[in-house]
């Protein structure tokens, strides 16, 4: 499966512990058909010591989640859709919400 998503989009979570959460791709691994998502999937890690920060200690980074668990938020009619894809007659490929048939792309 084609990752349809990019880096800006909103997303809506439909499945795990965060479902319902909205937020902001931040980044998009289209190898593997994942995303991470601003303030979602949240997971602690243990920072050692440095110069920067001398006491070290826990910090909340994003993990990244599976494409197949966020879907995209319309821009026009603000809810949740599937990718439709389009092709101009330029060669260029348009993203549209199957919803309301508008572009989804930004212009």
């Amino acid at each position: 499966m084609k990752c349809k998503l990019r880096k800006g989009d909103e997303v809506e979570v439909i499945r795990g512990k965060d479902r319902g959460k909205k937020g902001k791709v931040l980044k998009v691994f289209h190898g593997i058909n994942r995303a991470i998502v601003e303030n979602i999937n949240l997971v602690e890690k243990k920072q050692k010591p440095t110069q920067d920060n001398p006491k070290g200690g826990i910090i909340k980074i994003e993990e990244s989640l599976p494409v197949s668990t966020l879907q995209i938020i319309c821009s026009s009619c603000q809810k949740r859709t599937r990718i439709g894809i389009k092709l101009m007659e330029n060669d260029q490929k348009l993203r549209y919400c199957k919803k309301c048939n508008e572009s989804l792309d930004k212009k």
